[in-house]
Formats: C-alpha cells, structure tokens, sequence
C-alpha cells in the first residue's frame, strides 16, 4: 500500500538524519484489531468492485468532522495504549487517515501530550485526516495547506514537504538526446492492463519506441506478455521502480499519490490510467492543472492514442518535466527533521 511506502520512506529520511534514532514502522490497524485481513480484504473488495459507494461515502465525509464519528470496536483506544505501554514512542507520525484518527482519539481520552504528525499522502484535504489532537501536518502542495487552513487548521503547523518517496527518487536524473523513446507502465498489479493482445501489438509496433512494463504480483500477466513481444520489456514485481523511472521518458500509471511525486521526483512526465477512486481523480486533476501530466480514457484504442500524441512531442515532455522540477524546488523537504528537532530541544525526542 502506497500508506506502508511513505512510512519506509520518512524511516529513511528519519535515519539518515538522526543514525542513533530508533524508527519503527507498524501497521497500527493490524495492531489494534482482531481480524485485519478481513478488513483490509473488505476494503479491496469496496474500492475494486464496488468503487461508486466509496466515492459516495468519500464525498458525504468530505466535510464530517472526524473527531465526532465513533470509532469501532476494532479502534479501541485501550488497545492503543497497551501497545504505547510497551513500545514508549516519543513521537508518532501517522500516513494513514485510519491511524491518525485512533491517536488522536487515544489523545483526546487519556490527555496525552504525544506528538503526533500526520503525513497525508494523497493531494487531498479531506476531513478524515484532520483532527484537534495533531500537532503537525506534512501535505503534498501549498493548496492543501490552504485547504486544510480554510476547515481551521493553524497553518503554522501544515507543512508543505511532498508526498515522502525514496530518497533513490531524488537522485539527479540525466535523459539526454536519444533517438529512442522509452515508456514505462506499471499498474499490471493492479489489474489495470487492457486484456486484448492488439493493445500490446499497437504499442511493440510504436516506432522507436522501447517499452517497459511491470506487472507486480501478477504472474498471470507476467507469463502472457513475458518474451512474447521483441520491443516490450516485461518485469515482474521490484523494489528499483526509481531505475526504471530514470531510464523512461513517460510513464503510464494509475495516479497514486506515492506514485505521482515518485514521478515528480524523478522530473518524468506522467500519462495517468483514467482514475476511479475519488482521491485518484483529485491527484490526476492536480497533474493536469499543473501541466506535469494528463490523463489516458479507459479504452485501449484511445489510451494508445494518447501514448501516440505524447511520446513523440519533445517539447510538451520538457515542459512537463521543467514544471516537475520547479516543484521541487518549492517544498519543504527537511520540513520533518525541523519538526523533530525543535520537539528534542523541548521535550528530549530523539525520534
């Protein structure tokens, strides 16, 4: 999940910054529930098949103010504090909405000073990740910050730092003029890709054009494409995504807010699978507007034509690309180290 990756990354971001500090990241659902397969196996289920009720109930609660739901019994905060007795954190960073909303309710009953930062890891300001007993917001662009002021968070505490990626993300990228192109896709996990063989023979046809697709955990796909095409390079799941970025000139993929400022990172331009979920469809509309992005319909004759249109014009590619650039110059990337320096200065915290 894209929450478990921004928690690997700020674990990085944490170590190479303090080398002594003790990082821990945890499924604190998984922690604090009976049964967390079922949940998360319920929550798939939702989003893949039943994607219009989730985006009902994420616009109804767009504005609901989280501190006033009930948590369930899988939430309890008595769990939380057994779990807190025995790990004695001095500070918790929260990527997920669910998580920082057991916190801060743990906060809001016991009285607890424990600082607790929330990253939020979709460009949204949707009042699930807002709550009176957090201390600290990390946001993915100076709009939300905006946003999240508006529903009455100090903005002296939101951060504008990015969604966290890997710091191999980061690292300087060099394309260069070359008489190839080269197109990454990844979403074949997801179960995202066309079915038809035409779509992949339309795109092992595209003249100079080398592509790349991941297909994650799914070896079904991975053993129907593997070999099959002489210009389609097939790989199955990796954790080096920051090479293949790297090598690319465009990537197809579905608009994850991970994904997306892993792009931006890597200064490489951004042709998002027409998006389905509430919040994907927010980080795609942020592309577009940005023009660092745009976004392929769901059809395979249509997304090939967009492949077709972008892949070949130089000029809107450096642009995207020049855009991507900028924005990282305008974050507040060691936003988080700040934070945690000024709260060992007045309480003793380490990490």
């Amino acid at each position: 999940m894209g929450h478990w990756s921004a928690s690997i990354s700020l674990r990085q971001q944490l170590l190479r910054s303090f080398p002594e500090a003790q990082v821990e990241v945890m499924d604190l659902i998984a922690c604090t529930s009976h049964n967390p397969e079922s949940m998360y196996k319920w929550f798939n289920v939702l989003v893949t098949r039943g994607s219009g009720l989730f985006n009902l109930y994420y616009k109804f609660t767009q504005n609901k103010d989280s501190d006033e739901r009930p948590l369930n019994e899988e939430q309890c905060p008595d769990r939380v504090e057994e779990l807190f007795a025995v790990k004695r954190p001095d500070v918790v960073i929260a990527t997920h909405p669910i998580c920082a909303r057991i916190v801060a309710r743990w906060k809001q009953e016991t009285g607890s000073s424990l600082p607790l930062v929330t990253c939020i890891t979709d460009l949204t300001s949707h009042s699930e990740w807002i709550h009176r007993d957090t201390d600290y917001y990390l946001v993915g662009t100076e709009e939300i910050k905006e946003r999240l002021a508006a529903k009455g968070v100090d903005r002296s505490i939101i951060h504008v730092t990015g969604i966290p990626v890997r710091a191999e993300f980061k690292l300087p990228v060099h394309r260069g003029d070359r008489q190839e192109r080269n197109l990454l896709i990844m979403g074949g996990g997801l179960g995202m890709m066309p079915r038809k063989d035409s779509f992949y023979e339309v795109l092992d046809s595209l003249p100079g054009v080398n592509t790349t697709i991941i297909t994650g955990r799914n070896q079904k796909l991975y053993d129907r494409l593997v070999g099959k095409y002489p210009h389609i390079n097939v790989v199955g799941f990796t954790d080096r995504v920051y090479e293949y970025m790297a090598w690319a000139d465009l990537v197809l993929t579905k608009p994850g807010g991970i994904t997306v400022f892993e792009s931006i990172f890597s200064e490489l331009p951004i042709l998002a699978w027409e998006p389905f979920l509430e919040q994907e469809k927010r980080n795609a509309q942020f592309l577009v507007e940005r023009g660092m992005g745009r976004v392929a319909a769901k059809e395979p004759d249509e997304c090939l034509t967009a492949i077709r249109e972008l892949i070949y014009d130089d000029d809107t590619l450096a642009d995207m690309s020049a855009k991507m650039h900028a924005m990282k110059e305008q974050l507040e990337q060691e936003s988080l180290i700040h934070i945690l320096a000024r709260l060992n200065a007045e309480r003793g915290v380490c990490a």
